[in-house]
């Protein structure tokens, strides 16, 4: 067998993609990443980093600019229940947190070609993407992952499951508040997230077809905060907010984030699960069966709960989920506790 080009090839260039990199170079091993975009990779999502994703960066050594976060805050109708987190997070620009991994992995000598995945071959001791020979490849391609649907391992959706999507936007406007604001309106979630001294980030979560403007309009207290404040930037959608897989390895290859199953963005931690994953991933290099028991202990707080709580936010009972927050506050705040680790 000829030499590999690359010891480790990271499919996916986003943030997940980039940790996985970052960790592979610290375990001391040579790795290219292959991503087709250039500059700051965008993303529609709520932009707000847990305590347990900040403290997972900052073990990567990656320290991002952004706006102090102390909880979460569930609204409607006029009432809400607030929870602190024990240690702090932080809203950061999702622009922002891509150029400070990619400054570390680069500090680390990460090398980057920006190509697209077209073909992927595997070989009894690695394979082969595109014509470049690795040993292990980690797919980090995210919801509509290429490597994952080359190998066959995708899952098709059920026809009866909520379809649900996401739309975000940014408003120059100083924060009103250090909490990430969960505005429930009929059918959708508003999260509002401070990440910067003037920009406030408001993504929308709901079924199809989700407009933004009018899901604000149905929260008046976050329309009164908006009303006047500049739109900057362009709004970005993503969807549909939910990926299954038979299983997450497949001879030398290995899917790491969103690429290895996504629930939905609703409790605001799929970026903590992925930077997880990436660690686990580089952990279990040599051992498929290790990496999946490892994909499902760290990812097994964010299935349970996460698939409750939207099975509960699509059901006829949604408007009891700040109401029955605000009763049991205890359950509210263990729950976002335990996501928030």
């Amino acid at each position: 067998m000829p030499p590999p080009d690359a010891e480790v090839l990271v499919v996916g260039g986003g943030p997940v993609g980039l940790a996985a990199a970052i960790e592979a170079r610290l375990a001391g091993h040579e790795v290219v990443v292959l991503e087709p975009r250039s500059g700051p990779v965008d993303k529609a999502c709520g932009e707000g980093l847990m305590p347990g994703t900040l403290a997972a960066l900052l073990r990567l050594g990656v320290d991002p600019e952004g706006h102090a976060l102390a909880g979460i805050s569930y609204r409607r109708d006029g009432a809400h229940v607030d929870h602190r987190f024990r240690s702090p997070g932080r809203g950061v620009r999702r622009t922002t947190l891509h150029a400070a991994l990619r400054a570390r992995a680069d500090e680390l000598g990460v090398a980057h070609r920006e190509q697209r995945v077209r073909t992927l071959t595997l070989e009894p001791d690695g394979a082969v993407v595109d014509g470049i020979r690795a040993r292990h490849v980690l797919a980090c391609d995210g919801l509509h992952s290429t490597v994952s649907r080359l190998l066959g391992l995708d899952v098709a959706a059920s026809r009866g499951g909520a379809r649900r999507y996401g739309v975000r936007r940014h408003h120059a406007v100083a924060p009103w508040t250090d909490l990430v604001e969960v505005h429930w309106t009929p059918h959708a979630e508003l999260y509002v997230t401070p990440v910067g001294p003037e920009l406030v980030g408001v993504a929308a979560l709901g079924p199809t077809g989700t407009d933004l403007a009018d899901q604000v309009a149905l929260a008046p207290e976050l329309a009164g905060r908006l009303e006047g404040a500049p739109v900057v930037g362009t709004l970005r959608g993503a969807g549909p907010l939910l990926r299954r897989t038979a299983r997450r390895t497949c001879g030398a290859v290995r899917l790491v984030g969103d690429a290895s199953g996504y629930v939905d963005a609703l409790t605001g931690e799929g970026l903590r699960v992925g930077l997880a994953q990436a660690h686990a991933a580089i952990a279990t290099l040599e051992d498929a069966s290790a990496y999946e028991r490892e994909w499902r202990r760290v990812t097994r707080d964010y299935r349970l709960l996460t698939a409750g709580l939207v099975t509960w936010a699509t059901s006829p009972l949604r408007p009891a989920v700040v109401p029955v927050a605000r009763r049991v506050p205890w359950l509210y705040g263990a729950v976002v506790d335990r996501l928030a680790r």
